[in-house]
């Protein structure tokens, strides 16, 4: 697939028919997605295919709150765990559909991602906010792999909702040592590949020489 159209084209995938993905086709991807590139290439990124039901179902299970939360702030029009100014919801109804959390066990391929943070320059890390800059390290990986999944006819959804329960999931997927849980990534056969996105112009987020300066182009 021409990149251009690649990257226009990758729209979210929740809903995947039942055919399967072969090993060889997830090894290709990975294969595809190793080429990212890593601060000092140090290429922090594990993955871990996970296929066991119970297993996946036992993740699911902890995603399950979270994924509760963020849709009841989300209905009050709040941005979810924004790190600003997000206050949790006094009522939180549980239990709210989610057909990927409903039907993990039946989802071609479920990839958890984790990154070594041993191996990652964490450029802000000792200033006076959460840290952003290590994901630099990681996240073009896992872009890379939604790349590749979409060149190989493949749709899927690129999730975070496990790594707020990380330290409640770490002992099922044997998560090492100073690593962190960065997404879980679910792949397969859409029922229906989105192509058609909706995002902001360029004008809408670029200004020339400050971030308070004149639009640009």
């Amino acid at each position: 697939m021409e990149i251009r159209e690649a990257i226009r084209t990758n729209g979210t995938v929740r809903r995947f028919t039942d055919d399967p993905v072969d090993d060889a086709t997830v090894a290709s991807i990975l294969d595809d997605a190793r080429f990212a590139p890593s601060g000092g290439n140090r290429q922090p990124w594990r993955v871990a295919v996970v296929e066991d039901r119970m297993l996946r179902r036992e993740l699911a299970t902890l995603m399950q709150p979270v994924w509760d939360e963020y849709l009841e702030t989300a209905m009050a029009g709040g941005t979810p765990f924004n790190v600003v100014d997000y206050e949790r919801p006094d009522v939180i109804t549980p239990g709210k559909a989610n057909d990927l959390l409903a039907e993990i066990e039946s989802v071609p391929v479920v990839l958890a991602v984790a990154a070594d943070l041993g191996n990652i320059a964490m450029m802000d890390g000792d200033l006076h906010r959460p840290p952003i800059t290590g994901g630099a390290s990681i996240y073009p990986f896992c872009w890379n792999l939604m790349l590749s999944a979409r060149a190989h006819g493949l749709g899927g959804v690129m999730t975070t909702f496990l790594s707020r329960v990380e330290p409640a999931a770490a002992p099922a997927l044997g998560l090492p040592e100073h690593h962190a849980l960065v997404t879980t990534i679910f792949l397969g056969v859409p029922e229906h590949q989105p192509t058609k996105l909706k995002r902001h112009p360029v004008e809408a987020f670029t200004t020339r020489n400050r971030f308070d300066g004149p639009t640009f182009p």
